[in-house]
């Protein structure tokens, strides 16, 4: 398998992570999203979307969006550590949880966007940088605090004692926020979760600066 990502990309971080749970490898193949890379047509041909993460699997066929691989590997991987619990319900929350980061935090706040506000808005990149990615962190966070803090299958990580591809959202949602100076002392239990990540070597494995294209 090949795996299309670029070392900032949150949506490629979580795969990152998801990967290294799993113990999965396979071949990285880089898209300088700041060098345009995602919008050539050898990309395209890829992802018609320009987005990353894409997954190239052995026979050809190819999987978009960060959720819909990570959910891919879970099922074509059964006997490796599972990303989504056994029961009906927990996999619902994860799912939910994973889905309020992944849908509806980062897209606000991710490269193309903040490119699009800083070129077309008047003082476009002090907003971008401050204003609207500060806004919307905080709006988001805050839900994705309050789901946390009002469930009792809340654990050691988001779901549960053992990481879930809730986690694989979170930690690179917080990483960014963090690169972006948000205060993050209003989310105590996401920062305590973060916190049970980070001391696990496939989380830091998967940091941004251990990738080969970081710079």
């Amino acid at each position: 398998m090949k795996l299309y990502g670029y070392y900032r990309s949150s949506a490629a971080f979580r795969i990152r992570i998801a990967l290294n749970i799993k113990e999965l490898e396979l071949d990285h193949i880089f898209v300088h999203l700041r060098k345009g890379d995602q919008r050539s047509e050898q990309y395209l041909g890829v992802n018609p979307q320009g987005l990353v993460p894409a997954l190239e699997l052995d026979d050809g066929n190819i999987i978009t969006q960060s959720m819909g691989i990570i959910e891919y590997l879970d099922e074509a991987y059964p006997n490796t550590v599972s990303l989504l619990p056994d029961n009906m319900f927990g996999r619902a929350r994860v799912r939910s949880i994973s889905s309020a980061i992944a849908c509806d935090i980062h897209p606000l706040n991710n490269l193309r966007v903040l490119n699009f506000i800083s070129q077309n808005i008047d003082d476009g990149e002090s907003i971008a940088n401050d204003k609207w990615y500060k806004h919307w962190i905080q709006v988001g966070m805050n839900g994705v605090e309050a789901l946390l803090n009002n469930s009792p299958d809340t654990g050691e990580f988001c779901h549960g004692n053992n990481p879930t591809m809730a986690d694989c959202c979170l930690i690179p949602q917080i990483y960014n926020a963090e690169r972006f100076g948000c205060d993050m002392t209003d989310y105590p239990k996401s920062m305590r979760i973060n916190s049970n990540c980070l001391s696990l070597k496939a989380f830091r494995k998967a940091m941004p600066e251990e990738q080969a294209d970081f710079e």
